[in-house]
């Protein structure tokens, strides 16, 4: 998989993406992360790529002649282009696991006040949101999008059964999970996790993951039910 990420502060990348499992995910070439200068493509030599938005109103818009030449100078037939905005789609797992079967994606992150609508409307496939808050420039969630995607690929995380299990993967949060000492200021470790019983473990853990998001996160527990069309919680 290859990202290209049209920015304005490409300085910024990599940063977190160049460590860690994105790292080492880019150095045995199973997924690159390409921070594009946007400011390539300005409509002057000042670099400008910004203009006040008809109608009148706060801020600035990002203008429609630069985001569609950099787009255009970068999509290939089978590309997805994506736009970091707070009008988008929220960003969860179910969406992850879809943007970690392209081959290509061109994510363009949201500056100012906002993106000239013609430019959304002619070149942009899915707008994405990481939440309900507004953050300063869509950098920070193009990074987490990336991160998200790019550890779903095959041979990423080394075996790729590691994420199942993991919070979200199947509308639940992780179970909660212990390491040594089996006592640790009074507290143990659950019985059931030494007993080397791999069914009743994994029951166990099925069951606290029932708990957890009950408990925490109503909203993905009704969705839970409602996927699985069971009526109650057992406790």
């Amino acid at each position: 998989m290859h990202i290209d990420v049209l920015t304005l502060f490409p300085e910024l990348f990599p940063g977190p993406l160049g460590e860690s499992v994105i790292g080492r995910a880019a150095r045995r070439d199973l997924a690159t992360v390409s921070a594009v200068d946007l400011r390539k493509w300005a409509v002057d030599a000042r670099g400008m790529v910004d203009e006040k938005p008809y109608g009148g109103g706060p801020g600035m818009l990002m203008m429609a002649d630069p985001l569609a030449a950099a787009v255009e100078a970068r999509r290939k037939p089978a590309t997805l282009v994506v736009l970091t905005s707070p009008r988008g789609e929220v960003f969860d797992q179910r969406l992850a696991m879809e943007l970690a079967k392209e081959r290509h994606i061109v994510l363009i992150t949201g500056h100012y006040e906002g993106v000239d609508q013609r430019a959304i409307d002619l070149l942009v496939d899915r707008e994405i949101s990481l939440g309900d808050f507004v953050l300063s420039s869509g950098v920070i969630p193009a990074m987490a999008i990336c991160d998200a995607v790019i550890r779903l690929l095959p041979g990423v995380l080394g075996d790729d059964e590691s994420s199942v299990g993991e919070s979200h993967m199947d509308t639940l949060l992780e179970y909660p999970q212990y390491t040594r000492p089996p006592e640790f200021r009074g507290v143990k470790v659950p019985d059931v996790l030494l007993s080397g019983d791999h069914g009743k473990i994994a029951a166990f853990r099925r069951k606290e993951m029932e708990r957890v998001t009950r408990e925490r996160r109503p909203d993905l527990w009704e969705k839970y039910l409602s996927g699985n069309g069971k009526k109650g919680f057992e406790k």
